[in-house]
């Protein structure tokens, strides 16, 4: 009975502790009671820097994410997360054709991750027209390919159907070659293949794209892959390569390893190897440049972070300052440097979530801004895009809250500590 009294009575004394600093620390720095005193404008100032500081933080993780995904989309849009070619392929325009087989592309698709596996071909050639005449990259496509990243970005057409019974003349081309060689949608042009014997031929203009990725605008029209496999007398069976897209960008590296093992066993009786290339690979130094972006971000929430923290650092240091006598007075009442610390750490922390509702509030709502009407312009030829991409995600927002809220408050607990340095006697005969 004595234990049971014992647990009652502490619990009693702890929730009377806490409702005690709840009710000072309310009825001490609240509006009420310190709309004109320096402790109500130390507050506003607090808020607002912890405000700044949060939105900052949000917006600058968002347009990272935001360029980070566009300029990824638009390179793997293209050319896919992994393409799959033979292993004796360099550099050159003029691919070494491998077979197309059902047992490779099922053993790829059978690999948890995977989610479409398309073939294509490539050729270089001429257009000429009657006054320009410019280098391209023929990509020859088949019925199953993906159009989905090519009719986000058409500008004006369509887009053509591929079928195995009769080739189509039409292709798709880009923005910038439509300009130079002043192609509209319909015309006609001619493209001259340098071989031997010396090859032509007559395609219709279907749709226009546009990426704002040079080493795509500037060289590749999409045709049917019939067309490539004439041209190199190949059969209807013979590829440039295979194109993989997965589900998760995350994954790469290890389905990478997987699909390099999955095709390496079905062409062991192959008199050919192929080699698995990821879009990391086929570009490294853009890839290589966005992972660069990292470290400066990481820089910046380091920065805001710390002004956040020692921005309530001083703050805090202030309003003891500020409200001396009313801790003399407390403890020569008998609450302890424990209590006290809790009431002016329970204000802390209403400034800090005041001000990330407020941080929240400018930083999403700038982004929202940004992402709708496209306010802020970049220059495509440097940045792959023509405007400031973002994007939001529920799980960096959230992480950035607790991080600032918890690294802040942290840093509280030591000038918290100045409390118990106070002495009652001449705190109460200074004030």
């Amino acid at each position: 009975m004595i234990y049971r009294f014992n647990i009652s009575a502490t619990f009693v004394f702890k929730t009377v502790s806490m409702y005690f600093e709840w009710f000072v620390a309310r009825r001490s720095f609240g509006r009420k009671n310190n709309s004109v005193g320096t402790s109500y404008r130390l507050m506003r100032i607090a808020i607002f820097g912890i405000a700044l500081c949060i939105a900052v933080m949000i917006v600058s993780v968002a347009i990272l994410v935001g360029f980070k995904k566009a300029i990824r989309d638009k390179m793997i849009g293209f050319g896919a997360h992994i393409q799959v070619v033979n292993y004796d392929a360099n550099t050159s325009l003029e691919t070494t054709p491998i077979e197309k087989q059902t047992s490779i592309i099922e053993a790829i698709k059978s690999i948890n991750g995977v989610r479409h596996v398309q073939t294509f071909a490539i050729k270089a050639g001429l257009i000429k027209t009657d006054t320009d005449i410019q280098g391209i990259v023929l990509k020859g496509i088949d019925s199953e390919y993906d159009w989905t990243f090519f009719r986000n970005c058409l500008v004006e057409g369509n887009t053509f159907e591929v079928n195995d019974t009769s080739p189509t003349t039409s292709v798709v081309i880009s923005q910038y070659l439509s300009k130079i060689l002043n192609l509209k949608v319909n015309d006609e042009f001619l493209t001259y293949f340098i071989q031997d014997p010396p090859r032509v031929r007559k395609f219709v203009v279907k749709g226009i794209y546009r990426t704002d990725v040079d080493e795509i605008d500037k060289t590749f029209i999409l045709c049917d892959i019939a067309h490539i496999q004439k041209l190199n007398n190949w059969n209807r069976n013979q590829i440039s390569g295979y194109e993989i897209a997965l589900g998760d960008f995350g994954q790469i590296d290890e389905l990478k390893s997987e699909i390099n093992e999955a095709i390496s066993y079905e062409t062991l009786s192959k008199n050919y190897v192929l080699k698995v290339e990821s879009i990391k690979d086929k570009y490294p130094q853009v890839f290589d440049w966005l992972g660069l972006m990292d470290m400066n971000v990481v820089v910046i929430l380091i920065l805001m972070l710390a002004v956040s923290g020692f921005n309530m650092i001083a703050g805090l240091i202030i309003l003891i300052l500020d409200r001396t006598q009313m801790i003399g007075i407390l403890k020569s009442m008998g609450a302890s440097n424990k209590s006290i610390r809790n009431i002016f750490l329970i204000q802390s922390l209403r400034i800090i979530f005041i001000g990330l509702f407020y941080g929240n509030l400018i930083g999403i709502g700038l982004c929202l801004i940004q992402d709708h009407f496209k306010l802020i312009q970049l220059d495509p030829a440097s940045y792959y895009v023509n405007y400031v991409p973002v994007f939001l995600h529920p799980g960096y927002i959230l992480i950035l809250n607790i991080g600032a809220a918890v690294v802040t408050f942290i840093m509280l607990l030591i000038p918290s500590r100045i409390i118990s340095r106070l002495n009652p006697a001449e705190t109460i005969k200074f004030a």
